[in-house]
């Protein structure tokens, strides 16, 4: 890779830049060292977090250092949200969330080598510094008519909850980051999402001001899906990195059922294939959509990449599996809960007749629409299709002692627990 800018205009992740000239030239002479800031303001990250993890990944590659800063200090402050205050965790929830990250975010980074990553703490610098200090050494090179400017901070000052002191303060802490790492390490670049653009800014202004020097911020665009709802959430909540949040069969789903309109960009920005791989997959998409090849690509490149391989090969034949083609049985019980979890459920106390399921879970309006899926030959239980209109479920049906996965048709599918 010769000019890592223009790789990051190809994949659509240069959304703003201090001075793109005087970057591409820096990256030229580098390497460069350059930093993220993730704050832990819940145990895990998630799928917005990865596009900065990936973002590093990419400078990396090219050649530059990369400094992972976990917020230990600025956790505990909290950054401005845009209607209200958030809550602030007490230091130890937020001290083991700081190594929950930091172990999530090392797993990306290669810590070997002349670029070897490096892990920073903000709390490391900030837990023994004073407020005399803070407002002396740093708090004077800050302007107040410059930081209500910031649009985080703008926007909660028309808004009915206002703004504290301590979330206004953010940016100053947040800025005192990146002129640490420019003291420290010669860090000379800030990357970020285009949201945090002001409080980017704030560090390189502190820069400037401080030690007269010109350094760089980098925002990626905010990510938006073609039909309306919020990238990396899904209807049962956010896309987690933490197999125990979000489980690699439900994260594997998430990319597999991709909108179309979606999937070359989500390509650009998550894959590391080539321009010509990910220029095929975008062929192939808008020749051959019902193949869904893009999506399998992109699903099964980042199942392998934040749970491992087992993973995929766990949730593609659970995928697999619950459309008829493989053995649910073979499933093991955490995969198959995985799976079933993302369907459709009737909870039950006792089983009864097959007909009541179809109905109970929803497959079915009626017992007469059941039957009639089961006269047609449309009905299928565990991928067995279910001949008798009069079949009842018994014990030995139940997969791992505990579900049914009902099937209508081709690909209408439901879940039966019996709760016991």
């Amino acid at each position: 890779m010769t000019d890592i800018v223009d790789e990051l205009k190809w994949r659509g992740l240069l959304a703003l830049s201090t001075d793109e000239d005087a970057l591409r030239k820096a990256f030229a002479d580098g390497p460069v060292t350059f930093y993220c800031g993730f704050d832990p303001t819940a145990v895990s990250l998630h799928l917005g977090n990865l596009v900065q993890i990936l973002t590093m990944k990419r400078i990396q590659l090219a050649g530059n250092k990369p400094l992972g800063l976990v917020g230990g200090a600025t956790g505990l402050i909290g950054d401005p949200k845009p209607t209200a205050e958030r809550v602030l965790n007490d230091p130890a929830t937020v001290a083991d969330w700081v190594g929950r990250l930091r172990g999530q975010i090392e797993r990306y980074l290669d810590f070997d080598g002349p670029n070897a990553a490096e892990m920073v703490n903000n709390l490391d610098w900030t837990s023994g510094m004073s407020a005399i200090n803070l407002l002396r050494d740093v708090g004077k090179y800050f302007r107040v008519n410059n930081m209500i400017a910031k649009e985080a901070v703008a926007r909660r000052l028309n808004s009915e909850a206002g703004i504290s002191y301590t979330e206004f303060s953010y940016q100053v802490l947040q800025g005192m980051d990146f002129l640490e790492l420019y003291r420290r390490h010669g860090c000379m670049l800030q990357t970020g999402g285009s949201d945090q653009w002001g409080n980017l800014t704030a560090g390189t202004d502190l820069i400037r001001k401080a030690e007269g020097v010109a350094a760089h911020a980098l925002a990626t665009p905010l990510i938006t899906k073609a039909d309306g709802t919020k990238f990396g959430k899904t209807e049962s909540g956010t896309v987690w990195l933490d197999p125990e949040l979000t489980t690699p069969y439900a994260f594997y789903q998430f990319w597999l059922n991709a909108d179309d309109r979606d999937i070359s960009k989500f390509l650009r920005i998550f894959s590391f294939k080539s321009h010509e791989e990910i220029e095929e997959l975008e062929r192939m998409t808008e020749e051959a959509p019902f193949k869904r090849a893009a999506q399998r690509a992109l699903a099964e490149e980042l199942t392998v990449l934040v749970h491992g391989q087992d993973q995929l090969d766990r949730a593609v034949a659970a995928s697999k599996a619950l459309f008829g083609q493989g053995d649910l049985g073979e499933l093991d019980a955490p995969t198959l809960a995985a799976a079933v979890a993302e369907l459709p459920n009737a909870q039950v106390s006792e089983l009864g007749e097959f007909v009541d399921l179809f109905v109970a879970t929803g497959l079915s309006a009626s017992r007469s629409a059941a039957r009639r899926t089961i006269s047609e030959g449309g009905a299928y239980v565990n991928n067995t299709k279910v001949e008798d209109e009069a079949a009842v479920a018994t014990p030995a049906d139940l997969l791992h002692g505990r579900w049914l996965v009902l099937r209508r048709g081709k690909r209408n599918l439901a879940a039966v627990e019996l709760m016991r």
